[in-house]
């Protein structure tokens, strides 16, 4: 197994942070302090030169402290005793820079997967709560850390699905239509989206069992649980749904079938987790995703995945907490970075754990 951490991490002026330079445990590190202070802007820092993007903002110019016309994230990873240095700077107006030791990367797809992590943190609440795009966006994120040809796919197949969804709105405004026109789209979509759906039903099979196995171990098996993958292809080829579809399509001047509508269903003693889960049993369901995204990873990388665990003991029991304890010293995991508004509840986990650490106050 390949060996990933990060040693230092020097901050300038994102979000709320100005200036914060760490020298870091190789095992685990806690960020301490009240809220406001910047503690999730620091892991977010850190998720940040690993996919190249923020976790929370889509928007890159929002990660720009208000005050500030920039800001830039440098940090020094070691990657099986190889050091990586990882630059991320953007200034307003401009584009974003990625830089892996002084060379900048013409496209972002070229770093996913380089310094594979995971984040689990509050708004992962939305995966139950949102619709279904960020539940694909979820899968897309795994697989496409250690497949690129499928990341390449689903960039080309959202690229097709915008003009055919551009044409439908053309047809619409001058009241025309041209079939022959639809049908090279309709092609385009066909070929992409077989091999978009047979790679996330495959990832999904080996995913599901790993997910299982985590939910049940954090909530000591107290409630059945369930989670399927959705898609229409599963029945039907895209290219039979483009065809029945079109008049819909027409109508709406929008693609209403593909690969963009696959889903994953959540439940709980087979009703929606969304709306009978309690807060704790939701949060034990995303966690269990996590940890399976992060043993995903772990295998297909071979290398353990940075883990950043932003306020995660919060909401959680005892037991459920202590369950987690135990995963990290069966020394599952590499680095992993906690974030956390009580020092006492922290001092006390991270005595529990039989491991190097840093404690650091904000």
């Amino acid at each position: 197994m390949n060996s990933l951490y990060l040693n230092k991490i020097n901050v300038v002026n994102y979000k709320n942070i100005l200036i914060g330079e760490y020298e870091l445990d190789r095992k685990i590190n806690c960020f301490v302090g009240n809220n406001g202070i910047g503690k999730t802007n620091l892991l977010d820092s850190i998720y940040h030169l690993s996919a190249g993007k923020s976790y929370f903002n889509s928007i890159s110019s929002q990660t720009i402290n208000h005050d500030q016309d920039f800001m830039f994230i440098d940090g020094d990873f070691i990657k099986n005793d190889t050091q990586e240095n990882i630059i991320c700077s953007l200034k307003r107006g401009k584009k974003k820079t990625l830089k892996r030791n002084g060379k900048i990367y013409k496209k972002l797809s070229e770093h996913v997967g380089l310094i594979p992590l995971v984040m689990i943190s509050p708004s992962d609440r939305d995966l139950i709560q949102e619709g279904s795009s960020l539940r694909r966006k979820f899968i897309d994120s795994i697989i496409s850390q250690n497949n690129n040809i499928y990341l390449n796919n689903i960039i080309n197949y959202h690229k097709v699905l915008t003009q055919r969804n551009a044409l439908l709105k053309y047809f619409n405004k001058s009241n025309s239509f041209d079939l022959d026109n639809i049908s090279i789209y309709n092609d385009q979509l066909s070929q992409l989206s077989k091999p978009i759906y047979e790679t996330r039903k495959k990832f999904f099979k080996n995913f599901s069992p790993v997910f299982f196995k985590h939910y049940n171990s954090i909530s000591q098996n107290k409630e059945t649980i369930n989670i399927s993958f959705q898609s229409q292809l599963e029945h039907e080829s895209l290219d039979s749904l483009l065809n029945n579809s079109i008049n819909k399509d027409r109508i709406i001047q929008y693609t209403s079938c593909g690969i963009h509508k696959d889903d994953l269903v959540m439940e709980i003693n087979g009703y929606p987790i969304k709306k009978y889960g309690s807060q704790g049993q939701q949060k034990s369901f995303l966690i269990a995703l996590k940890l399976a995204q992060f043993d995903y990873l772990k295998s297909e990388c071979n290398s353990s995945p940075i883990l950043l665990l932003d306020d995660i003991f919060d909401k959680l029991d005892n037991e459920r907490v202590k369950q987690l304890i135990q995963l990290v010293n069966n020394n599952l995991f590499g680095q992993i970075f906690i974030s956390d508004t009580d020092f006492d509840r922290t001092n006390r986990i991270i005595k529990e754990i039989d491991s190097s650490h840093k404690i650091f106050k904000l």
